[in-house]
């Protein structure tokens, strides 16, 4: 994310860029349209995202890009078990 788009975000998205790398109102929007929610629904995406996160781990030298991309793709997954399957 650019860094002028960055400074014109409220604190919460703020905070939830820094959790998820993304917003609330972004992450909705990719989960939503995305094709895996569309025909194989929100336990899929989470899937999806702890799949992503489980090869990343497989890289031999980690760096702290890596290890954040991680960390927010987990976050991305809690996400949306609370969103959209815990609420239901």
């Amino acid at each position: 994310m650019a860094t002028e788009t960055y400074n014109r975000l409220t604190e919460k998205e703020k905070q939830e860029v820094r959790m998820y790398g993304v917003t609330e109102a972004g992450m909705r929007e990719a989960v939503e349209s995305s094709i895996t929610f569309k025909f194989s629904g929100p336990a899929m995406v989470v899937a999806s995202y702890l799949s992503d996160a489980q090869e990343m781990m497989a890289y031999e030298q980690p760096d702290f890009n890596t290890i954040e991309d991680q960390r927010q793709l987990l976050n991305r997954a809690k996400w949306v078990l609370f969103e959209y399957i815990m609420k239901e």
